[in-house]
């Protein structure tokens, strides 16, 4: 897992050929107007999705985990509040894993949390489980979905 601003994330598009346009998306001007829901950047191997809504908070967050893809979490305009536990130690699956959403959600709580504060983003990588929403009150985000496998 890592946590940074975006005015600092440059250093970090060498370490994915998918990040450079993950993080230009990001920087995008306009945003914060652009509606909920799903924006194609790169077909099925680079997309974003635009969350606005109220946070669940710590009790109702639930840990998630891909393999497909790395999730890059930025908060826009509010913090969000993201668990966070290494996904090797998850042992409660809630369901087995979807691979056609890439995602299973495990009952375990996690070890720590983390606040993404507005203007800054986390990525979690396969090896991050992580409970996203965990925030009160109202949430603005866009998740930025790096394929693992560049070739797809």
């Amino acid at each position: 897992m890592i946590l940074n601003r975006l005015d600092s994330a440059e250093r970090l598009e060498r370490m994915h050929p998918g990040f450079e346009a993950g993080f230009r998306f990001l920087r995008r001007v306009d945003l914060d107007q652009l509606p909920q829901g799903r924006h194609e950047i790169d077909g099925p191997k680079l997309y974003a999705v635009v969350i606005r809504g109220q946070g669940r908070g710590k009790d109702r967050a639930k840990l998630e985990v891909h393999r497909r893809y790395i999730d890059v979490q930025y908060s826009v305009m509010s913090p969000d509040l993201i668990g966070w536990k290494a996904t090797g130690g998850c042992r409660n699956p809630e369901q087995p894993f979807n691979e056609e959403k890439d995602i299973q959600h495990f009952l375990d709580t996690p070890d720590s949390w983390i606040t993404v504060p507005a203007g800054c983003f986390g990525i979690f990588f396969p090896e991050d489980a992580h409970a996203p929403q965990a925030a009160e009150g109202a949430i603005h985000k866009v998740v930025v979905k790096v394929a693992i496998d560049w070739a797809e």
